[in-house]
């Protein structure tokens, strides 16, 4: 079950200097691991992988398949019901017969021997309660059926929502690693210039100062990072004893349009969640009527056969045969009250079909609502990145001929900080929501 090309990592980033007169590009550091990490065997992920991942380890997905087997058990004992009861019965005895009339002398005879080897046989001829019974039994198998499905895309899309916040983390550590880059230059840039007596020591140190508060952000970052790949290992069900690389990307990518109404009936046609309900409410109905068929008689057919004598070999073959109308008249009002419960079980599993509908269209309008409005995000955010990046080189220039201090550099490079910032988070609303449209319209293997 799938989930493919969805997440994708800072792309967009390697544009972010591009700018006229200078700076051409930095390139992205190597992201901050300890020397143990690296001793670790690699693991590279795609999203589909990871997703798919921790569904094969997920603790609780394993634990709905468990209940799948429970309810088919369920299902066979009610089939049993209505399959022929075999059984046998062998006994030996010594007895004493009392062999007086009332009101005489009381005689007893024996002990003689006494033996006997039967086999008895119970077939339901007809009980339409016992059939409805089967009936919700099956019902039952197909919830645990789908129940397991709905748990199995919970976990896909919360593990891929992870990935998404790792993927976001690293991007985060590409961009802090860029900032100290750019840092570094800078401070270059006022140590040289306060050599040639054009710049002061107190640019210099705001320079470093600026530096140190750059790092101090990374090794911030670098943390997160880390944090965010340990969460996704452990919705994965994997050792921790990994060196996890992440081998998709978040990137913005052109999705088909969709009006609300085409969103909601795909929705409609795939969710997995109100197959359940509906299932749900046949099982409810199933038992309803299980328990009002009660009242209905039932035949049931009887036989046995066997052996019985004083002696063994002497044993004579006798056998029985009975036709048994049950016809219900009065248990206390028992099964009124149970006909009662199974009606407003009924009830309640409409009210809950109507509920998850409405969190169906809920989960769509939004995820249709972010994903607009992401697509802007991002947009606007790139703008700002580019902006930010003239902005920041136009000051550098400034700063290199004397007429501005490096406040104003300073200034600049925090913009372009809070600009690559932006775009980040823009990315990450664009995948977490095609994310979440996929996963609200039940078509994560669509991705």
């Amino acid at each position: 079950m799938m989930v493919g090309k969805f997440s994708k990592v800072l792309r967009l980033f390697v544009l972010f200097m591009g700018v006229s007169g200078g700076v051409s590009a930095l390139s992205w550091a190597a992201p901050l691991e300890s020397s143990t990490a690296r001793d670790f065997p690699e693991l590279r992920l795609s999203l589909r992988e990871a997703m798919e991942a921790s569904v094969d380890q997920n603790p609780t997905v394993r634990l709905f398949n468990e209940r799948i087997v429970q309810a088919q058990d369920v299902a066979d004992t009610q089939l049993g019901a209505l399959l022929p009861n075999l059984s046998g019965r062998v006994s030996g005895a010594r007895r004493r017969f009392f062999t007086s009339q009332f009101g005489g002398s009381p005689t007893v005879t024996g002990p003689r021997d006494f033996y006997e080897a039967r086999a008895f046989l119970t077939q339901n001829v007809f009980s339409l309660s016992l059939i409805q019974q089967w009936r919700a039994a099956k019902a039952g198998v197909d919830v645990a059926g789908l129940d397991a499905e709905v748990t199995k895309r919970d976990t896909m899309a919360t593990t891929g929502l992870v990935y998404l916040e790792t993927l976001r983390a690293k991007a985060a550590v590409d961009a802090r690693t860029a900032d100290v880059a750019l840092n570094k230059e800078l401070l270059r840039l006022a140590t040289e210039r306060k050599s040639a007596g054009m710049a002061t020591s107190l640019d210099v140190t705001r320079a470093k100062v600026q530096l140190e508060n750059a790092r101090q952000r990374l090794l911030v970052a670098a943390n997160d990072r880390d944090r965010a790949k340990l969460n996704l290992i452990r919705a994965m069900g994997l050792s921790f004893d990994v060196r996890l690389v992440l081998t998709d990307e978040m990137k913005l990518v052109n999705v088909s349009e969709q009006s609300i109404g085409e969103a909601l009936q795909v929705a409609q046609e795939n969710r997995t969640e109100l197959k359940v309900q509906k299932n749900r409410e046949r099982l409810a109905s199933l038992t309803l009527s299980s328990v009002t068929n009660e009242r209905i008689p039932s035949i049931q057919a009887l036989g046995d056969v066997g052996l019985i004598g004083n002696q063994i070999p002497d044993a004579l073959t006798t056998d029985n045969v009975q036709v048994l109308m049950t016809v219900p008249i009065f248990d206390g009002g028992q099964r009124e009250g149970r006909i009662s419960e199974s009606r407003s079980r009924v009830r309640q599993e409409a009210i809950n079909t109507q509920d998850v509908q409405y969190q169906v269209g809920l989960e769509v309008r939004d995820a249709l609502i972010t994903m607009d409005s992401a697509k802007q995000q991002v947009a606007v955010a790139e703008e700002g990145l580019k902006l930010s990046l003239t902005e920041l080189e136009l000051s550098r220039e400034r700063f290199a001929v004397g007429v501005a201090t490096n406040i104003e550099v300073t200034d600049a490079q925090t913009r372009v900080a809070q600009a690559r910032d932006n775009l980040i988070e823009g990315l990450f609303t664009f995948s977490a929501s095609r994310l979440s449209l996929a996963r609200a319209q039940g078509r994560l293997e669509d991705l």
